[in-house]
């Protein structure tokens, strides 16, 4: 596999590959907010919220785990939490043995919040992105992305770039 290692033009085709996937990415976004919005008045960064705690154990984790599997800043994650406690979706718990540390706990309501906006958002995975694809063109795109994946988990720096 022959992998770009030298500086490259803003006119190589390769620039515009990359620009059809930010478009397409921020397309897909706005297509699965809209639709979340206007049948449960759940913004996406909620769902994603409330999702990552309803998959982890015992429905919470840590801020800095929370801020690891959501797309959003660490200082966007906690004003995004704090309007999620107000809404009493979430609750803030101390951590064991950290007198600084939370918890951010999904509580039953927020459940039942995310369990009302599943079907939109699925729905709309399923439009906007799984039903342009057969399965085997979704297993290469899970290889490739792959690639990304990994590099980006073996950089540091890339741990600490939403903290800037």
């Amino acid at each position: 596999m022959t992998r770009v290692s030298s500086p490259i033009r803003a006119a190589d085709w390769r620039i515009d590959v990359w620009r059809a996937f930010l478009r397409t990415h921020s397309s897909v976004l706005r297509q699965l907010e809209r639709d979340l919005v206007g049948a449960t008045g759940m913004p996406l960064s909620w769902y994603d919220v409330l999702l990552q705690l309803a998959e982890a154990p015992e429905r919470r984790l840590r801020m800095a785990d929370l801020a690891d599997k959501v797309l959003l800043s660490r200082s966007g994650l906690t004003r995004l939490v704090d309007r999620l406690q107000a809404e009493g979706l979430v609750t803030r718990e101390p951590f064991p043995g950290d007198a600084r540390g939370l918890y951010t706990v999904l509580t039953p309501s927020g459940l039942d919040r995310l369990r009302h906006a599943a079907p939109t958002h699925l729905s709309g995975v399923q439009a906007y992105w799984l039903s342009k694809f057969t399965d085997d063109e979704l297993r290469a795109l899970d290889g490739l992305l792959g690639h990304l994946d990994s590099d980006v988990a073996a950089d540091p720096a890339c741990a600490d770039a939403d903290d800037s």
